[in-house]
């Protein structure tokens, strides 16, 4: 049986953001997943946004990581020319019943350490977008969007410069802990045994984990499959900042994204769903996005809305549940030494994967020490 230090399953933006930063510490690596390129999954399906981290909790994981991964990401996109932009965004309140709830975003926010979010008036809103209906808006200027494959490619490649290996069409049965090291076999038969196993299957986590031997049912949730459905603009958008609504139950609203070109793309909306492979947009939920879009752009034409593509959110919680934190789980959490699962890692886990990156490596670290 061959044997690794460290094997990170799943080479979506958070399996290879915690596989680089485990290379660059000196461990030996191997990235398995088991598709056929890496980042197919919600990493690539996903509006490529750089959130600021004004949503979360205080104290949270999300609110956390989100914040010091925003730093990171831009800095990192910066050294390695990595395609990005710091283009803003703008929250709206589109009824006046909406207005108080601006400046509980604005507490929220610096209650996380983002301090520069701006208030406008409607005026000073369409001042910056003539386009833009709203009673008022809230201005976050360190909001923006990345080429998420870019920085895909960016980050195999500093682990395989560091000497890791990513392997392809790699799906993994099973594992099980046993005498000191996890055993795990893929499903061609493949045997290998890793003194640390790092759970990064996105989607697949749960049932992943659920398949370890050795580990308590009782410490693996529930997955959950939100569909989030986009449509594109046909044509060029009258806009050059983001435009989000206020924040809903379950996503953030169907908003207004653009990608690095500047063609605008519309959602996610939240559509609960039995399997996270249906991908397929109905071009019937077009209606409620026109709906919805039309609360700030009233001017957008009928047929304008092209069904583009759909992504699945990986929740650890039932529909009427509230939202969940991120769920990094190491051995002291579930009594498996060397195993760490990631659950429930959604937006903003793209922002947040290098700041993913250094807390599961340091939780590893503090674990190596402890067992000094």
């Amino acid at each position: 049986m061959d044997q690794v230090e460290c094997v990170v399953i799943g080479a979506g933006v958070v399996g290879l953001a915690v596989a680089r930063a485990l290379a660059l510490a000196g461990r030996e690596v191997l990235v398995l997943e088991a598709a056929s390129a890496i980042g197919t999954g919600t990493s690539s399906r996903n509006s490529e946004v750089i959130h600021a981290g004004i949503y979360y909790a205080a104290g949270s994981l999300k609110a956390r990581l989100c914040v010091q991964g925003k730093a990171m990401l831009y800095d990192y996109c910066a050294e390695r020319g990595i395609g990005h932009r710091r283009c803003g965004k703008l929250l709206v309140a589109t009824a006046p019943a909406q207005l108080a709830q601006l400046q509980d975003v604005i507490d929220k926010a610096r209650r996380n350490g983002v301090d520069d979010l701006v208030l406008l008036s409607a005026a000073q809103a369409r001042a910056l977008e003539p386009q833009l209906a709203c009673e008022a808006a809230v201005y976050s200027p360190s909001t923006g969007i990345v080429d998420s494959h870019g920085l895909m490619l960016a980050l195999q490649g500093d682990v395989e410069n560091a000497g890791g290996i990513v392997v392809l069409n790699s799906p993994l049965a099973h594992a099980e802990y046993a005498q000191g090291a996890i055993n795990l076999v893929a499903n061609d038969g493949t045997q290998l045994q890793a003194s640390t196993v790092l759970n990064a299957a996105g989607l697949q986590a749960p049932a992943l984990a659920g398949r370890f031997k050795g580990l308590d049912p009782r410490h693996v949730p529930r997955a959950w499959f939100a569909k989030g459905n986009y449509f594109t603009l046909a044509g060029r958008a009258p806009f050059s900042h983001l435009i989000y609504p206020l924040p809903q139950a379950a996503g953030l609203g169907v908003h207004l994204t653009l990608d690095l070109g500047g063609q605008a793309k519309f959602g996610p909306d939240v559509q609960w769903v039995e399997s996270p492979d249906d991908l397929v947009v109905d071009p019937a939920r077009g209606d409620a996005f026109y709906a919805e879009v039309r609360k700030y752009w009233p001017s957008l034409a009928d047929g304008a809305l092209i069904p583009g593509y759909a992504g699945i959110r990986p929740k650890i919680h039932a529909p009427d549940q509230a939202a969940c934190d991120f769920v990094i789980q190491g051995p002291a959490d579930h009594g498996v030494p060397g195993l760490v699962n990631l659950f429930g890692i959604e937006s903003p886990g793209l922002t947040s994967a290098l700041a993913i990156g250094d807390y599961v490596r340091d939780l590893l670290a503090d674990r190596s020490v402890a067992e000094l």
